[in-house]
């Protein structure tokens, strides 16, 4: 007899923002959900092709999930050379300085969060989100999620979000048994506790008070 696969369903509410977007506007958008496998019965995990668009010298999407294995494209739609790299926890990596209307592609290997950055232009950032499960979503602008095709089992549910406090989001971490379609408590991540620490280029050094923009070949 065919084993039916469940969707789990949900809603996450940010608390203590100082972000307009979220205290004034309520969205609740790009926050990632995810349930990792405590038993064997899961599909295997499928590594994909994503794209990460520099353009108006921003990333988009600004957070991204993909399952490990997956390729990330990072095509560069601005008249303006970009580089985009990343040196935190997750996996480091460095694209080089690329010219308008070209490419370069990254394969993530592992898990983990993977903060990305241009060094070029300080004001550009971007997550991906690494995942060793194929089970995931993204919250949309009202906080709902939905994760579907989940087979009966244990699973650890995780919630990630940009600006809450690392022992804020292993607070909320639960164990769920699901055995078919299940709604959960709205979740409330608190942003009270973070605090935004200031990166620098890929150097390691603080970028210049104007941040450079190459139209050119580099000398």
């Amino acid at each position: 007899m065919p084993v039916c696969a469940a969707t789990l369903s949900g809603q996450v509410e940010l608390a203590d923002s100082r972000e307009a977007s979220v205290s004034k506007q309520k969205d609740y958008s790009g926050i990632v959900v995810w349930l990792e496998p405590q038993t064997t019965s899961t599909r295997p995990v499928k590594p994909g092709n994503f794209t990460m668009v520099q353009k108006n010298k921003r990333f988009n999407p600004h957070v991204l999930v993909v399952p490990v294995g997956s390729n990330v494209d990072f095509p560069n739609s601005d008249p303006i050379f970009h580089n985009a790299f990343s040196n935190f926890s997750g996996q480091p990596f460095d694209t080089g300085l690329y010219p308008p209307g070209t490419s370069q592609k990254i394969r993530f290997r592992r898990e983990g969060v993977v903060r990305v950055f241009c060094n070029i232009h300080s004001n550009m950032s971007a997550v991906i989100i690494v995942l060793n499960t194929p089970y995931f979503a993204r919250t949309e602008k009202d906080g709902t999620f939905k994760v579907n095709g989940l087979p009966p089992g244990e699973y650890r549910l995780k919630v990630w979000h940009e600006r809450a406090a690392q022992k804020t989001l292993d607070a909320l971490q639960q164990k769920l048994v699901v055995n078919e379609d299940r709604a959960l408590p709205v979740i409330r991540i608190s942003e009270s506790g973070y605090l935004e620490v200031p990166h620098k280029d890929k150097h390691g050094q603080e970028y210049p008070a104007n941040d450079r923009s190459y139209t050119g070949a580099p000398k």
